[in-house]
């Protein structure tokens, strides 16, 4: 496997392949790999060759997140692709991908501008520049992308098909752990009390699921659901989540951002369940934030 550091090799290594007519899927990381970015990397074996990147991307932390903290695992990492097939990965520096005088940047799509867009300011503006460096540096046939990042997909998708770059975007399932828990690299910031309360996520989107599945159709009363499940006042899910650490009542979410149903092409808020729908949720478990959620697809 070759671990490449600067674009231009990384370019040039692609482009010989892409000359032979050989298929080359990208998988975009920021490292501190789990499954779920090696399944990724699975999806992306129906190429004739994967690369992987790993890179910390400064441009889409706001000042008060968890840039610094951000866990970093090279070596483990680069074992891991190795382990798995990669061909090759490319690990820039900073100076690389931002040298000195930097100052263009990408404007994100409509898709951008709810949820994320409102919680975290500037946060696609860092993700599209990025994203379209990496595709510039690796110009590959096939790009995979978690849909866990739900929005992070759709906006990708959309800013790859606006400014006409020649990669297909592929959204692939979420992964999680036996009990439901969404695979993160930010996972393991939890203590066993907050990834016992993590679990709500995923809880708070069966129970909405179940009751769109039962009928319910109203935007208001799935959402509430939603709600009720996360703050922990839902005492079937709650004893649900509990039940394998002992009666204790379990603490609900510290901070929602939103628990919202819309729609799963703009993300933009719908009026009634009558086209295929993503019910997403974001917030804090301590000061650990994390992000789920669930498609709705009318039968």
């Amino acid at each position: 496997m070759e671990v490449i550091h600067s674009p231009d090799d990384a370019r040039r290594y692609v482009w010989s392949l892409r000359s032979q007519g050989r298929t080359v899927g990208l998988v975009p990381t920021m490292g501190a790999l789990h499954e779920g970015h090696l399944s990724l990397v699975k999806a992306a074996g129906t190429c004739d060759s994967t690369v992987a990147t790993i890179f910390v991307n400064p441009t889409q932390f706001r000042p008060d997140e968890d840039l610094d903290k951000y866990p970093r695992s090279l070596d483990e990492d680069l074992e891991q692709l190795k382990n798995a097939g990669v061909k090759a990965v490319f690990v820039p520096d900073q100076e690389r991908m931002y040298p000195e005088g930097f100052s263009s940047y990408v404007e994100p799509p409509e898709v951008a501008k709810p949820l994320e867009g409102i919680c975290r300011p500037g946060h696609f503006r860092g993700v599209t520049t990025v994203v379209l460096k990496l595709l510039q540096a690796i110009p590959a046939s096939h790009a995979y992308f978690g849909k866990k990042d739900y929005q992070q997909w759709r906006v990708i998708e959309a800013m790859v098909r606006d400014l006409n770059v020649g990669t297909k975007i592929i959204g692939c399932p979420t992964l999680r752990e036996s009990d439901g828990l969404a695979l993160s690299s930010r996972n393991r910031y939890l203590d066993p009390e907050q990834r016992r309360r993590a679990l709500l996520l995923s809880k708070a989107l069966s129970k909405t699921e179940a009751e769109f599945r039962a009928g319910e159709t109203q935007i208001e009363e799935l959402q509430q659901c939603m709600r009720r499940t996360l703050l922990g006042l839902d005492n079937a899910a709650a004893a649900t989540v509990g039940s394998e650490h002992g009666s204790t009542p379990i603490q609900g979410m510290d901070k929602i951002d939103y628990a919202a149903i819309v729609a799963a092409d703009t993300l933009t808020t719908l009026s009634s369940l009558d086209r295929p729908a993503v019910a997403v949720i974001a917030g804090y478990i301590g000061k650990t934030r994390l992000i789920d959620n669930r498609e709705l697809n009318i039968s």
